[in-house]
């Protein structure tokens, strides 16, 4: 398994606000098109059959400054569901992880670290806040993609065949 450049990965997604500022060395910033509260009741079962996702209801934001461009969302301690701007378009070989943005984990919030596989047309986390008060801007950069290509047929890099390396 091999690590792509930021400049690959972002060739995988869709929705890239600002190349310039979103795109890193081995990894591409997720922005925040949407934030919505959990509606209460969710459950889960072993077979599937009396599953129920949880509820989203949008969050509605707020304008600071009468000047602003763009306005912020206002939350309190709790968990949020997050759904980005990008999307992403993976080869079968490839895996994405998004994790939290440093500044995100600085600010008292975080999100689990999540793998995705395949197309997804909407990428989004859940975000929890741990902090009492967390404002987040539209478009704020809270999360990062990773993006990994697996040998083909298990060959490496170097055409090995799946095994250990010779010491």
């Amino acid at each position: 398994m091999e690590p792509l450049n930021g400049k690959q990965t972002a060739e995988h997604i869709t929705g890239i606000l600002q190349p310039k500022y979103q795109v890193h060395g081995y990894s591409v910033d997720l922005t925040v098109r949407q934030i919505y509260a959990l509606d209460p009741i969710g459950a889960v079962d072993f077979g599937g059959s009396e599953y129920v996702a949880a509820g989203r209801v949008p969050l509605a934001t707020q304008r600071r400054r009468p000047e602003d461009r763009y306005e912020w969302w206002d939350l309190g301690r709790g968990s949020y569901f997050v759904e980005f701007n990008e999307t992403l378009a993976l080869a079968e070989n490839e895996i994405a992880l998004i994790e939290p943005h440093e500044r995100l984990l600085r600010a008292g919030a975080a999100h689990v670290p999540i793998f995705v596989r395949g197309r997804a047309n909407a990428l989004e986390v859940l975000l929890h806040v741990e902090a009492v008060r967390l404002q987040v801007k539209q478009n704020a950069r809270i999360a990062q993609v990773r993006l990994f290509r697996f040998a083909v047929d298990g060959k490496s890099r170097r055409g090995r065949r799946g095994k250990a390396p010779r010491p």
